[in-house]
């Protein structure tokens, strides 16, 4: 481990020389992909020094307990002995996990995907309920949303909404929400009391840089239509939404929130860009089994990963048979403690594999 952290130190020393260069600094691409991997280094090398600085004191003050004769000082030395030594173990602990291997897309913001699924308007009310979980999360966590794509039923329920989540830390806490979301709950219209379930899926993607997905324009098929549904006065006056269509794979990302023909075709080119980017990774994790079994899920549309049941405020995340009875906190933004559980059981599995 000690040889590991001395690489990381030393990579470390060589960021800060790098960044401080004037070519660099003027590359502003290069500066924040620097400035990136320099964030991630700063806990470990932290962590690191104070690590060094514990067991040079503990070596000081086991060697003046070993030569001390006063027994007032000697029990003085012995507490300070023990209290360094719990801290030197707490920290290797810490050092130990954050040495595992990360994921490539840590630090990233996210591109938040949510639509519904069966259950019809039900759905598409449970996928808005969704979005103001996240939103509320988000909010409290002083992150950042941005708008891409809305496609609302009209009722109070979204048949789609896309957005951008912006914090270094959006990836690294929403990637495990990805995958199928059921609810069971008596819809308000039920005249009969019945419970009725509906799905809803969540799509967590890596926002991807422009130089990490490259696009070829030619491959590209890009269509303007006039708006419908949001855009105010605007609306169906000017062929200002734009869908695009990635002819190798088929993709085909819609957007019309924007009166600005161009700026609805630069976000829905960052969505088309996120999706490359993820359908680019889940081809690498399926050629790379051992790294695939090490997630939480394998993120995947399809997996039903968690279910909402309302009337026994119970939320079940089935991949780690997690079960809380707080759903009304939870769906006010309270997420923590799910994700918190969901990042515990990845490291517990990441341990157990890694070889430190």
């Amino acid at each position: 481990m000690i040889d590991k952290l001395n690489k990381i130190a030393e990579r470390f020393r060589e960021l800060e020389l790098e960044m401080s260069r004037p070519e660099v600094i003027a590359d502003l691409v290069r500066f924040k992909a620097l400035t990136r991997e320099r964030s991630q280094l700063v806990p470990v090398v932290t962590a690191y020094e104070d690590l060094k600085k514990f067991k040079r004191e503990l070596e000081d003050s086991t060697s003046l307990l070993r030569e001390e004769k006063e027994t007032g000082m000697k029990e003085m030395l012995q507490a300070e002995v023990e209290e360094l030594g719990g801290k030197i173990g707490e920290l290797e602990g810490r050092l130990l996990i954050m040495l595992l291997p990360r994921d490539p897309h840590s630090g990233k913001d996210v591109i938040l995907e949510i639509r519904a699924g069966t259950g019809g308007e039900e759905a598409a009310l449970f996928a808005a309920d969704l979005f103001r979980m996240y939103s509320r999360y988000a909010d409290l966590k002083g992150w950042k949303i941005e708008y891409l794509s809305v496609s609302d039923t009209g009722l109070g329920g979204y048949k789609e909404i896309i957005v951008s989540v912006r914090s270094p830390e959006a990836y690294d806490r929403l990637k495990f929400e990805s995958g199928g979301h059921r609810v069971q709950r008596i819809p308000t219209t039920e005249a009969g009391g019945r419970i009725h379930t509906s799905a809803v899926t969540v799509a967590v993607l890596p926002e991807a840089e422009e130089d990490e997905i490259d696009i070829n324009p030619d491959e590209l098929r890009i269509d303007v239509y006039r708006s419908s549904g949001h855009g105010g006065q605007s609306v169906n006056t000017t062929d200002s939404a734009v869908r695009i269509t990635h002819i190798p794979t088929g993709m085909v990302v819609t957007c019309q929130d924007e009166k600005s023909q161009l700026k609805n075709k630069t976000k829905a080119l960052r969505v088309l860009r996120a999706r490359l980017l993820e359908k680019a990774t889940r081809e690498r994790m399926e050629r790379e089994a051992a790294i695939r079994k090490s997630l939480v899920g394998s993120g995947d549309r399809s997996e039903r990963i968690r279910t909402y049941n309302f009337p026994q405020s119970r939320l079940t995340d089935h991949r780690i048979g997690l079960t809380l009875y707080s759903l009304e906190k939870i769906m006010e933004g309270d997420l923590d403690p799910v994700i918190d559980a969901l990042k515990k059981h990845e490291v517990e599995q990441q341990l157990s594999k890694a070889d430190i």
